[in-house]
């Protein structure tokens, strides 16, 4: 199961892989998670685009504090 960890406009992106395709979750430092219900990412996208997926989606998140997609670890 391949996963991706994004800093999305200050909130914390999980993506994972599944057999139904993407699954987003927004996750905290002590390791809990929780559904991004808000976060639909296609199943047929690549990995690669995904960090420009999440830019374009959620634009209206940005602020001057956070103002852009950065992929973690």
């Amino acid at each position: 199961m391949k996963s991706l960890k994004f800093n999305v406009f200050g909130r914390r992106v999980l993506v994972v892989s599944s057999e139904d395709g993407w699954q987003a979750f927004y996750f905290g430092e002590e390791g809990k998670r929780r559904p991004a219900i808000d976060i639909v990412v296609p199943s047929d996208l690549e990995a690669a685009a995904i960090e420009q997926y999440l830019d374009d989606l959620c634009h209206e998140w940005a602020t001057e504090r956070h103002p852009n997609v950065e992929r973690l670890e």
